[in-house]
């Protein structure tokens, strides 16, 4: 079918994406998970929920696609682009959607054209929930116009293109991180920080009262997705350095963001005390 879609990795992202009512695409789904007897099942569940074809490995994904979307986590993108390489069609387009350095998608993207497919960079630039298939998108290489044109296809309201360099629409990407992913850091610390010192309400007071909404958003997205933003934080890192740039406070986020990512509160409380609570709790089962 001409809509036809491989997708490799079926988290957030590509769950939210398909389950847009603008969809446009059918998916043919493969995701690391249905490898795994322990999150089999929960993956082949999420693939009928949302009408995706489950196929067992990346060959049957993309071995008949003109289109596919990668959305693995940061630590898989080049394992998933040298996975899927060898069977693509000559001349289909792989959208390299994860959040990673540019160096990584270079090295994705040599994989993909030995083999006669077409690499693109594509940045998403902001939460994929609740926009969805209105997220902004940028998109960046030698076959970016075709890229552009296929993601609008699927449904996809804000694409750019950023230029014809494989890495250019990620570096954007990384550098941004930088001051988003910093923030939610930051803002994690000082709760942690208030609640330690029996002064989170003193705090929340001297700030303007969109801090708290902002604040409490800021802790929920640290402890639903704190690994994966720190093994981004850690593309961040890379990107810094081939800058030139000592990457001193993305490290350091990075850690935070990691120590509450393993907490695995998820899904959070919705108020703000209780999700302090909960990290209390847990934290002291962690040191006991």
């Amino acid at each position: 079918m001409s809509n036809a879609v491989a997708i490799m990795g079926f988290g957030e992202s590509a769950q939210t994406f398909v389950g847009d009512r603008r969809w446009r695409g059918q998916a043919f789904a493969y995701d690391i998970k249905t490898d795994t007897p322990a999150t089999r099942a929960a993956k082949l569940a999420d693939y009928a929920r949302l009408r995706a074809t489950p196929c067992e490995n990346a060959a049957q994904a993309v071995h008949e696609a003109a289109t596919i979307l990668s959305l693995v986590t940061a630590d898989q993108a080049a394992i998933a682009a040298a996975a899927a390489a060898a069977h693509l069609k000559t001349g289909a387009l792989f959208l390299d959607m994860n959040s990673v350095a540019p160096s990584t998608k270079r090295s994705a993207a040599a994989h993909v054209r030995a083999q006669g497919g077409r690499y693109v960079d594509v940045a998403i630039m902001a939460p994929v929930r609740p926009a969805a298939l209105e997220v902004p998108v940028l998109v960046s290489g030698p076959d970016a116009p075709e890229a552009v044109a296929a993601l609008q296809a699927l449904g996809f309201a804000q694409v750019r293109e950023a230029g014809d360099e494989i890495g250019r629409a990620s570096r954007i990407k990384m550098v941004r991180s930088v001051l988003i992913k910093c923030v939610e850091a930051a803002a994690a610390e000082c709760l942690l920080a208030a609640d330690a010192g029996g002064v989170t309400e003193d705090v929340l007071a001297s700030l303007s009262p969109a801090w708290r909404e902002q604040l409490n958003y800021n802790l929920e997205r640290v402890l639903a997705h704190g690994l994966r933003r720190a093994a981004e934080m850690e593309e961040v890192a890379l990107t810094l350095r081939d800058l030139g740039v000592e990457p001193l406070l993305t490290e350091r986020a990075a850690a935070r963001q990691r120590e509450l990512g393993a907490l695995q509160i998820s899904p959070a409380p919705e108020a703000l005390a209780d999700k302090l609570a909960r990290i209390r709790t847990a934290t002291k089962a962690n040191h006991t």
